[in-house]
């Protein structure tokens, strides 16, 4: 809760992003070959201080996903290359192979070959026979390729799915949701079910599930953040649309900050305005902006979790838009005034 109230009372200093001051980055990463995209963060169990920061690098033929220490390093033999157009990427905790063997796991789109690409972690071992195609029905190509993905763990069932968008879809049903089980054959993805309203307007991208709270949001770019429910059985219908009025053109990445008993902050990105506004997890209402130096910012990941004496209360990770990614200390953005 003092976590809480020190962001709550430094953002309440902080105004519109003109007067910001600019939180600077604990760090910013080496610079991939092509072009950032979107980070996922990958929490050690054995050494937090040893977790690595996944980003998507975008290129049709060559593109990939690179993996990178806490100190910005990019690790090698952790990255998969050779990626057609990896859009946005998400981690996940205690897949479960078989009855006695779980794996973490690293979920991603590859657009160019229509399908979402899914490794154990920190093995980097692949787990869907070369992708899981998604959004098999339509004829329409854009309508195949796949954008934004977010996994989602059922808290009660343990249960393991992925939300994917594309680069253009339907006014009703962009999204997909498929759920991912192994058996003795291997790993398979089933769709599960087809929801989300679309405005029309530009695309959808973002996605992000609490699995916690059981919900997900998603950005539809020209107007606001929806929110759903992230288990199926608990129907589609939306349950708010916000926020749309705080932006200055396209809303971008969400990150969700977890704290305990329902309470935190989603972080989303203002692209063109170069800055993040930040919204109360229980209730999503506005509470202020922060610039954090970034150009462009597509896609962002945060984890309040301590990753060691670098990041004593947590890391936030935002793409900028010169091939690299901004490391900022939670507690930095916390405190700032």
């Amino acid at each position: 809760m003092k976590n809480i109230l020190s962001l709550v009372c430094a953002l309440a200093l902080m105004g519109c992003k003109e007067s910001l001051p600019v939180i600077a980055p604990t760090l910013v990463t080496e610079k991939t070959p092509h072009d950032s995209d979107d980070p996922a963060i990958w929490i050690n169990p054995n050494d937090p201080a040893k977790s690595i920061v996944f980003g998507t690098d975008k290129n049709e033929t060559n593109g990939g996903v690179y993996a990178f220490d806490l100190d910005g390093k990019i690790i090698p033999e952790k990255s998969i290359v050779g990626i057609s157009y990896p859009n946005n990427v998400d981690v996940e905790y205690g897949f479960k192979l078989n009855d006695s063997t779980a794996t973490d796991i690293l979920v991603f789109t590859e657009r160019e070959k229509h399908q979402v690409r899914v490794f154990s972690v920190p093995d980097m071992t692949e787990l869907d026979n070369g992708g899981f195609k998604v959004f098999e029905d339509e004829t329409d190509i854009e309508m195949k390729r796949p954008m934004g993905v977010s996994v989602y763990k059922n808290p009660e069932t343990a249960e393991i799915s992925f939300i994917v968008s594309r680069k253009s879809g339907p006014k009703e049903g962009y999204l997909h949701q498929y759920g991912l089980t192994a058996d003795s054959l291997g790993v398979s993805a089933t769709l599960l079910r087809k929801f989300g309203t679309f405005s029309g307007q530009k695309e959808i991208e973002a996605i992000a599930v609490d699995d916690a709270l059981g919900y997900v949001y998603y950005s539809d770019e020209g107007v606001g953040i929806r929110k759903y429910h992230a288990n199926p059985s608990k129907g589609d219908e939306e349950i708010a649309l916000f926020g749309g009025e705080h932006f200055k053109e396209d809303i971008e990445g969400i990150a969700i900050a977890t704290f305990d008993n329902g309470e935190g902050f989603l972080i989303v990105s203002n692209q063109q305005d170069h800055s993040f506004n930040i919204f109360k997890r229980n209730d999503n209402t506005y509470v202020k902006t922060i610039n954090l130096g970034t150009k462009e910012t597509d896609g962002c990941d945060v984890t309040t979790i301590p990753l060691g004496a670098k990041y004593p209360k947590g890391l936030f990770v935002s793409m900028n838009d010169e091939q690299d990614f901004f490391y900022h200390e939670l507690g930095a953005l916390m405190l700032a005034e």
